[in-house]
Order: structure tokens, then C-alpha cells, then sequence
């Protein structure tokens, strides 16, 4: 009945969600001492577009987060994140929309906006995905699913189910060609041949084929899914069909051709997007916030010593890409054409130039560099997209110039002003240590983990453990 009338509800939920939230935003913009009737009489339509923001900015979150489709086998801490990140998402744009358009709401109404979100339509959402999955595990809207696949791959697919009763799925059989060897684990399962597929579709209620052939069957594949399309029944074939070695693949377009995506860094598009919008808001109100000390460090540079305030280095972000990166002058003004004469002093193995006591440091520079206030002005490089507030430190090009090729992955996700190994020890980690926990933050990046390095860059600046 629910796959049925899937789109029906996906498109009635969506309505819901628009709706109440319209509502909340008006409530709450009330409750916090908004005067509706005065703020509509002077700015109706300021008000009008902030109040459409607030009724559509969810719902059009949760569609781009994949919430308006069958999240039967995601987990509800997944789709908690999702849910959250909406919230945070249109707690955003409401913000930023109603300070664009001078509509007089309390500064803290967004905020108590997207929380009463998460909490009314957010955790409404989860409380029926776990009632969903307590109806699956005692045989509730349960899907009937055909393993393409008797062999170790099958087994695992079995496995998963089994070990997941909430996604609702039972097993109806397994498929495989005539000499292909079965695992001895499924042994006493109902095992068919491929020829047997067609009467078998028409004969048993199928609601999705999965295919966990070996590559070396690859040619096999077409047959099974073209024999799929024509019945209408859903085919999900295993990326690992194409080697254990290679990342998740994404599936998008080249013009009108379907094509595979193999990404080098496995992350997910969504919470990419939200580290993105979080480094926008945090770089942004970092810069207000901090816009006194920068003052005061700047008139400090000027008055001390000859050169320019901004300190302009050319560096390698994502994937390569050159920027511009922005500090505070910390040295005299001759300092990179001496740095040849200072090579031999170098205190870090490697292609990194690190020096604890440089010379060319200027009685200022060491004060803003023992708090890292000279990093403040890459908060602008944040905003524009250049950095995250979180990831591996830029290299200049001659330092990527001597990378190993492995070195090199250390440029598949965009650098930071922060990252694992400057949390970790600073310029006390050398080279191989660097690239190292460059590696791991990377294969384990998750949204926590910026959040963790964040609130282990306080303490690392308070101490200046590390600094140089």
C-alpha cells in the first residue's frame, strides 16, 4: 500500500511541512515581539518574502536531502542528521533573509524558529520511521526482494537483511547461472537458474531484483537488468561489482549518456553542503566578531614595521586549484626572497619549512602567531569558497611540486584554517605525520569530526602548544 501511494504522501508530507512551518514562523516572529499588523502595513512585501522563505525553505531542504523518498533502509541517526541539517538550513535563510530585507524580527527568532522545526515536524518524522520499523520487524509492509547471486557476494547481501529486520525486506530466493558454485551458507535456500527468471518475475510478487554477481559475470548483468525494465521491477546492482579497491560510485550524466562517477573521497554530497553553509555562517559572524582584534593587529603592523598589512601567498587547494591566502604580515617585508639563505636551518623533514626562532619574524608577528591571530584574515578565504574552516593546511607549490604520488590525495577535499595534526601538536608534527593525519581526517571526515578539531583549536591556541 505505501509503495503504492508513495508519491501521494511524499507530496501530502511536503504540504504539511510547508504549511506548518508558515505557521511557526509566525507564531514565533509574534511571540518574540514581532507587530505583524504595523511590520505588514510598512513592509508587506519584505514580510511576504521572508514568510514564503520560511514555508518553503524546509520542505525544499528536505527534498535536496533525499527525505521525500523511502528512507526504508537508511538509520534514524542518518535520517536525525538530515533532519537536523534541514532545520539548521532554513534557520538559516530566514536569518540572512530577514536581515536583507530590514524585516524587524528579534535576532534570535531563526534560531527558535529551526529548532521548534526539529522538534515539532523533525522528531513527528522520526517517531513514525521508528513506528514504520517496529511494523517491519513483525512482518509489516515488507518488501519481497530476488538476490541476483549464490556466491560470497549473495551470502552478504542475505546477511545485511538479516541483520537489519527494520528495513522490512525478506529474501524470496536466489539466482544464479547453471555451474556457478553456491555458498555453503545458503545452502537450503531457494536457489533458481537465470533462465528460470522470466516465469519466475510473473509468477511471485518481486518488488526489487538485486544483483551481487562477480565482475567476472559483468556480461550477465545486461541481460537481467534489460529483462528487469521490461517488467517494471527495480534493479540495484552492487558497486563493488567493479573491484573492492575503488570507491562509491555516483551516478550522473555526461550530456544524455548515464555515467558512473568514481570519487576519490567518500563523502556525502548533503553533508558537504552543510559544511559549506556552516563554514559561510561561521566565517561571517567570525569576522564581526573579531573585526576589533584584526583593527588593532592591523594598526599594530602598520605602525612597527614597512609593508603591507595583508601578507598575499599564492597556494594549492582542492584538487590543486591556486588562491590567494590571506594573513596578518608577521615578517619584515624581504622575508620570502631570504628564505633561500635559511634552508639550511629548515627544523621539519620534507618539502614544509619550518624554523621555531626565523629571524625574519617581527616582534609583532611572534605575538599574533603565538595566538594565531595572523590567520584570522582566511576567514574572507572561507567565505569564498577557497577554504573550510576545517581541513588540511594549504601548501604552496613548490611543496606539492616535491609531494610523493601519494601525497598528492591531500588535495581531494578543500583546505582548512585548522585541521587533525595542528590540533595535534602543530609544527611539532613533521611532514610524514602531517600527511598522515591529512589522510585520516580525510577517509573519516564526518561533520563531528570538524566540530571536535573546532573545539580542540581553542585549547591548541590558548597553550600556543606548538606555535612558531
Amino acid at each position: 500500500m505505501l509503495k503504492a501511494y508513495g508519491p501521494l504522501i511524499y507530496r501530502s508530507l511536503a504540504i504539511v511541512d510547508a504549511v506548518v512551518s508558515g505557521a511557526l514562523f509566525l507564531l514565533i516572529a509574534v511571540c518574540t515581539q514581532l507587530d505583524f499588523a504595523g511590520c505588514w502595513g510598512a513592509h508587506p512585501l519584505s514580510l511576504s518574502l521572508v514568510m514564503a522563505i520560511a514555508t518553503l525553505s524546509f520542505p525544499i531542504a528536505l527534498q535536496g536531502l533525499g527525505l521525500y523518498a523511502s528512507n526504508r533502509r537508511n538509520s534514524l541517526a542518518d535520517v536525525c542528521m538530515r533532519l537536523l541539517a534541514a532545520s539548521a538550513m532554513s534557520s538559516f535563510a530566514v536569518g540572512i533573509a530577514a536581515t536583507v530585507l530590514a524585516v524587524p524580527v528579534a535576532p534570535a527568532s531563526p534560531f527558535y524558529f529551526g529548532s521548534t522545526q526539529f522538534v515539532i515536524l523533525g522528531l513527528g518524522r522520526l517517531l513514525v520511521l521508528a513506528l514504520l520499523q517496529t511494523a517491519r520487524r513483525h512482518g509489516r509492509n515488507v518488501r519481497n526482494v530476488l538476490v541476483v547471486g549464490s556466491g560470497p557476494r549473495g551470502l552478504r547481501v542475505r546477511n545485511l537483511v538479516d541483520d537489519h529486520p527494520g528495513w522490512g525486506i525478506r529474501v524470496l530466493g536466489f539466482v544464479d547461472d547453471t555451474d556457478a558454485p553456491v555458498s555453503e551458507e545458503l545452502q537450503g535456500e531457494a536457489i533458481y537458474k537465470v533462465a528460470d527468471m522470466p516465469s519466475l518475475l510473473r509468477r511471485e510478487v518481486v518488488d526489487e531484483v538485486i544483483v551481487a554477481y562477480p565482475r567476472t559475470m559483468l556480461v550477465s548483468v545486461t541481460d537481467i537488468v534489460k529483462l528487469c525494465s521490461q517488467i517494471g521491477i527495480p534493479v540495484t546492482v552492487l558497486s563493488d561489482l567493479f573491484g573492492d579497491e575503488l570507491p562509491p560510485p555516483r551516478v550522473g550524466q555526461l550530456d544524455t549518456i548515464p555515467a558512473l562517477s568514481f570519487a576519490p573521497v567518500h563523502h556525502s554530497t548533503w553533508k558537504l553542503a552543510v559544511k559549506r553553509s556552516l563554514d559561510f555562517a561561521l566565517a561571517g559572524a567570525g569576522l564581526l566578531a573579531l573585526s576589533p582584534v584584526l583593527a588593532i593587529s592591523a594598526l599594530l603592523i602598520r605602525f612597527t614595521s614597512p609593508g603591507p598589512v595583508i601578507f598575499r601567498q599564492e597556494r594549492c587547494g582542492l584538487h590543486g586549484r591556486r588562491f590567494q591566502i590571506l594573513k596578518l604580515r608577521t615578517m619584515e617585508q624581504d622575508a620570502e626572497h631570504r628564505q633561500a639563505e635559511l634552508l639550511h636551518l629548515n627544523e621539519c623533514e620534507g618539502p614544509t619549512f619550518k624554523m621555531r626562532h626565523d629571524p625574519r619574524v617581527t616582534a609583532v608577528g611572534r605575538i599574533l602567531r603565538r595566538w594565531s591571530i595572523d590567520e584570522l584574515p582566511q576567514l574572507w578565504n572561507v567565505i569564498r569558497g577557497d577554504m573550510s574552516l576545517v581541513g588540511p593546511r594549504p601548501p604552496i607549490p613548490s611543496e606539492v611540486d616535491e609531494y610523493r604520488f601519494g601525497d598528492q590525495r591531500r588535495l581531494s577535499m578543500r583546505p582548512g584554517i585548522t585541521c587533525l595534526w595542528q590540533v595535534s601538536g602543530r609544527s611539532e608534527i613533521d611532514f610524514e605525520d602531517q600527511v598522515r593525519l591529512d589522510l585520516a581526517y580525510i577517509d573519516g571526515w564526518s561533520l563531528s569530526t570538524d566540530l571536535m578539531i573546532l573545539a580542540r583549536t581553542v585549547p591548541a591556541v590558548v597553550t600556543g602548544r606548538g606555535a612558531s
